[in-house]
C-alpha cells in the first residue's frame, strides 16, 4: 500500500518544496526518513519493501549497506515501474562488525557495551531507482539505478551497565541501528560526531538531494497530498 507523506506541489524555489514529475516513493516504513524527507521540502509516498535486513557472509559493510539499499529501493520500483524509489539502510560498524537493529534486550545490551568508550561508524546507503528522463521533452525512457552511501563517525563515552540498562527499559534503542537514537534519549551521551548528522538519524539527507538533482527530478506532478 502506498501512504501519501510529502508535501503538495510548490515550485522549487530556495525556501519552497521540491516538484516533481512523478511520484517519489519511499521504500521505508521508516518514520524518521519520513520526517527527514519532509523537513527537507521533498514530496514523497512511502511503500515500504520488506527485504530481509542481513548481511552477507563476508560482507564489507559499506557494501551491506548498499545492496540493501537497492534491494529495497529495486523491490519496490518492480511494482511502481513509473516512479522514482528512494531504498535506504542504516549500520553501525564496530571494528569490522556490523551492527543492526537489536532483536532483545540482551543484544541491545551487547551492542551498547561494545560501543561504550569507542569511535564507530555509521554507513547509510542509499539508492535510487526507476525510469529515466529525457532531456528536452522530459518524457520518461529507459530506468536507472544510482546507489552510494554515506559515513559518519559517532564517538560515545564509557557507559556503566547501569546506564544501559536505564536506557534499554525506555525502549528507544530496540528498533534502531547499533541500539540508540542519536536524535532521542542518548544525545545526552554524544559528544562529538564527524560527518552527516542525519546520516546517523537515518537518511543524509543533503547526498540525497543531490540524487535528485542530478538525475533531473524536479517535477513529480503526483508526488506529496
Amino acid at each position: 500500500m502506498i501512504l501519501t507523506g510529502g508535501v503538495g506541489r510548490q515550485t522549487s524555489d530556495v525556501g519552497r518544496p521540491l516538484q516533481f514529475d512523478a511520484m517519489l516513493i519511499l521504500a521505508s516504513a521508516s518514520p524518521r526518513r519520513q520526517e527527514l524527507l519532509r523537513n527537507a521540502g521533498i514530496p514523497f509516498s512511502v511503500f515500504p519493501s520488506n527485504i530481509t535486513e542481513a548481511p552477507l557472509d563476508g560482507e564489507a559493510p559499506r557494501q551491506c549497506a548498499e545492496r540493501l539499499a537497492r534491494e529495497k529501493a529495486l523491490a519496490v520500483s518492480r511494482q511502481q515501474p513509473a516512479d522514482v524509489v528512494l531504498g535506504a539502510d542504516t549500520i553501525v560498524v564496530v571494528d569490522g562488525e556490523i551492527l543492526g537493529k537489536p532483536c532483545d534486550a540482551t543484544d541491545a545490551m551487547r551492542m551498547l557495551r561494545l560501543l561504550s568508550g569507542r569511535t564507530h561508524q555509521v554507513i547509510t546507503g542509499v539508492c535510487l531507482a526507476g525510469p529515466s528522463l529525457r532531456t528536452g521533452n522530459q518524457k520518461l525512457e529507459t530506468g536507472f539505478e544510482d546507489t552510494r552511501s554515506e559515513t559518519t563517525l559517532v564517538t560515545l563515552p564509557t557507559l556503566t551497565d547501569e546506564d544501559i540498562r536505564s536506557y534499554i527499559a525506555t525502549d528507544e534503542p530496540m528498533d534502531k541501528a547499533g541500539a540508540y537514537a542519536i536524535q532521542g534519549i542518548a544525545s545526552r551521551w554524544i559528544p562529538r560526531i564527524e560527518g552527516d548528522y542525519f546520516n546517523v538519524v537515518g537518511l543524509p539527507v543533503a547526498l540525497v538531494y543531490e540524487m535528485l538533482k542530478e538525475h533531473g527530478l524536479h517535477g513529480l506532478d503526483r508526488a506529496g497530498g
